[in-house]
């Protein structure tokens, strides 16, 4: 069973080598808690613009799944 957290932030890098994905719990006093990062490469890009949408799309998956399952939590 995932984790339930009150708030979470969620950020994506995209860039032309790889994707990043982290999630972060806001704390009480407004401070931010690493609860999970992933990374997959970046398919689909170059030089900074979309060429297969597809592939792209993938990427982003897979960073977000691999963040997903660090945090025990659902994006």
């Amino acid at each position: 069973m995932a984790r339930e957290y009150k708030d979470v932030v969620v950020g994506l890098d995209i860039g032309t080598a790889k994707i990043m994905a982290v999630v972060a719990e806001v704390l009480p006093g407004g401070e931010l808690k690493l609860a999970g990062l992933g990374v997959a490469p970046s398919n689909g890009l170059k030089r900074g613009v979309v060429v297969n949408i597809d592939a792209t799309v993938q990427s982003i998956q897979q960073a977000l799944k691999e963040a997903e399952l660090m945090a025990d939590c659902k994006i």
